[in-house]
């Protein structure tokens, strides 16, 4: 069950889940940033846009992409958008910039810095991360 925080709007899993609120917006989040990151980024929302159930809020430091849970988190960074997903499968493949396991799930990195790099390949990877974390009926 779905849960929108009052103050500062973003949807959560459960209610009342653990959070900072913050009155950051996506835009913030850009400022000072190249703007082939921005472009990059409007290009990936646009990828998941139509994909059931998908909320999108800006946390203070990244925008968070959830479906029940978070399954994608973008960082802007001073030359990359990192992105970030979990599973709980262990993956390898050299799209990854980073991989780590935390308990008994796995978090992967892909950092990207232009619109060309919103493949199939990387839109797959993404699926996996929204798949798993998409509530199971």
């Amino acid at each position: 069950m779905a849960w929108t925080c009052p103050k500062c709007e973003r949807v959560f899993g459960s209610p009342h889940q653990s959070h900072f609120c913050t009155n950051v917006t996506i835009d913030d989040l850009f400022v000072g940033k190249p703007e082939n990151l921005l472009l990059a980024f409007d290009q990936l929302l646009i990828a998941v846009y139509d994909w059931p159930d998908v909320n999108v809020g800006a946390a203070k430091k990244a925008i968070v992409f959830s479906v029940g849970k978070a399954f994608l988190i973008a960082r802007p960074m001073s030359k990359v958008l990192d992105l970030s997903f979990y599973h709980n499968e262990s993956f390898e493949d050299k799209i990854f910039h980073k991989k780590g396991q935390y308990g008994r799930k796995y978090n992967y990195h892909i950092r990207i810095n232009k619109v060309e790099d919103i493949t199939p390949e990387l839109l797959r990877w993404v699926r996996k991360g929204y798949d798993w974390a998409r509530p199971k009926a």
